[in-house]
């Protein structure tokens, strides 16, 4: 393990490009990306579109097209990977 860290190849799952399908790709766009920043891109949607109720930021209320992400209108942010995690491949 030690000799993995020191040749640089990083062998995280979390760093592997995935590319995003479906209504995802609307949000986050269609290239490949590593799964930390499709969820940064999609919590950048969020709150450019100001998508969190706020009486309690930790729910994203969904509007049209993070709706055909999630499939209903409300979504709490522990929830939202689970969601995003269908559409990547």
């Amino acid at each position: 393990m030690a000799t993995e860290a020191k040749s640089g190849r990083n062998t995280s799952a979390l760093m592997k490009p995935l590319t995003p399908q479906g209504p995802l790709a609307v949000i986050v766009g269609a290239s490949p990306l590593p799964r930390g920043q499709v969820v940064a891109k999609v919590w950048d949607y969020i709150r450019a579109n100001n998508l969190q109720k706020p009486t309690d930021k930790r729910v994203i209320v969904a509007d049209a097209k993070l709706k055909a992400v999630f499939g209903k209108d409300e979504c709490t942010m522990f929830e939202m990977n689970k969601f995003i995690a269908q559409y990547l491949k």
